[in-house]
Formats: C-alpha cells, structure tokens, sequence
C-alpha cells in the first residue's frame, strides 16, 4: 500500500509551461516544432470547379456526352455526329481544360478520315515526335503544322457531316477538302520535316509547296532557298535536299 504525502505533494514545482525554449538554449539535437493548423484547418484551399477536375475525369465527363440510342428524330449515330458538332463549336470553348479534353475526342474520331485521305505519294504524322514544340499539342504556337492542317479538317468534316444528315439538298463541300490535301496538307508537312531536320524553329520563314518546286521564304518576304520537285517524289526527299540548300543559304548569312 502506497502512502501519498499531501503535504510533500504541494511542495513539489509546477511542472514547466508549454511554450518552447528559445533557440538560443535549445539543444541542438531538439527539432524545432513544425506549426500545424488547428482543427478545423484554417490553411486556405481553392474552390473546386470544372476548370480544375483532373484530365482523366474531365475526359471522362466528356465521353459521357455522347448518346448511346436513338430518338423520335434522329438515330444513334445522328445524333454522336451532332454531339461531335457540339464539341467542336461549343463546349471546347468552355476553357482550356475542355478545350484539351474536346480536342483528343475529336482528333482520334477524325483522325483514320483523314489519314485516308492524304494523296500519294505524300505522307503524314500530325503528332511528330521529332517536334521541338511542348507536349501541349491544343496551344496554337505549340502545335505542328500539320496538327493544325487535322483542326482544319475536323472543323470542316463536323459540319459537313451534321448539315448532310439535316438536309439531301446538302451537297458537300468538295472543292475545300480538295485544297487541304492538294496543298495545306503537304506544305504543312514538308514544313515539319524541315524544322526537324533542321533541329530548330523556323519562326519568321515559311513553306511554299508547288508540285514542281518547294521552297523557303525568308523574313524579308523573299525566296531565299528554293529546289525542283518531281510529282512522284517523296515529301522526305524533298525535305533533304530544301534543308541543305537553308543550311547553305543561312552559313553564307553567317
């Protein structure tokens, strides 16, 4: 059995405050206290929004867009092809975020189209791994030349598909899908050949693609290195030899 003193008990010190020793006498072993927040956690946190969901949900959202049955009015695919039309002229400019997400639906919709569609004996890659841009392919100024050539025809074929369904007297528009592959497309992929092998940007020169001839235009809005072209000749080739005649035109420069 234990006997406790009251009167030795009240003699005893407090026990010390719970405020930390100044640095000064603190030991060096002793680390110093890392403040927290009381609960309920006063650090501020932002406000969650659409804009700041992760991509792989936003994507997600996205998908979940697309009807999966028909209507009274339209059937199954009717109706994606004008959800497709939605994407392209309305949620996509919602924000960046939508924007990212909307354009990777688009782009791998569309893209077996319009791989389908390139002429021989030219080719395409509108992803170039090669490119000295970022990874953030839906910038404008990070985008390859023939990204941007896609965007163009996905604006065109989502529109030309929704009007065909809506009306027979919609006759296409064939004359604008001729220009792109006659000539958007493959300038827009000699000019990402050039700048790959040309390790570098070309900002302020530019591509001009003919079937006999392709050349480069300078700053000064003059040709400043120009070769001949067969009609059957690879876009790689005449890549090759385009970049040799600007790498010897820019050393002349110094």
């Amino acid at each position: 059995m234990v006997v406790v003193d009251e009167k030795a008990q009240a003699m005893l010190p407090p026990p010390p405050p719970y405020s930390s020793p100044s640095p000064a006498v603190r030991p060096s072993f002793v680390p110093l206290p890392v403040p927290v927040h009381p609960p309920p956690f006063s650090a501020p946190r932002a406000r969650p929004s659409l804009a700041t969901f992760p991509p792989h949900l936003l994507l997600h959202i996205v998908h979940r867009t697309f009807p999966q049955a028909p209507d009274k009015d339209y059937g199954k695919l009717e109706r994606q092809r004008k959800t497709l039309y939605w994407l392209s002229t309305s949620l996509r400019l919602v924000n960046r975020a939508f924007y990212i997400a909307c354009m990777h639906v688009l782009r791998s919709t569309y893209l077996p189209s319009y791989t389908s569609l390139i002429r021989s004996p030219y080719t395409s890659d509108p992803f170039p791994l090669t490119s000295d841009a970022p990874v953030d392919t839906c910038t404008p100024s990070a985008r390859s030349r023939e990204t941007a050539v896609l965007d163009l025809f996905i604006a065109l074929k989502v529109r030309d598909d929704v009007w065909a369904d809506d009306t027979e007297l919609h006759l296409g528009q064939p004359e604008a899908f001729r220009d792109l592959f006659d000539l958007s497309q493959p300038r827009a992929r000699l000019e990402d050949l050039l700048r790959a092998r040309l390790d570098g940007d070309l900002r302020g020169y530019s591509v001009t693609f003919a079937p006999r001839r392709v050349g480069v235009i300078g700053p000064s809005r003059r040709t400043v290195a120009e070769v001949e072209r067969t009609r059957d000749e690879a876009l790689e080739v005449a890549a090759k030899r385009l970049a040799r005649r600007l790498r010897e035109y820019l050393a002349a420069k110094g």
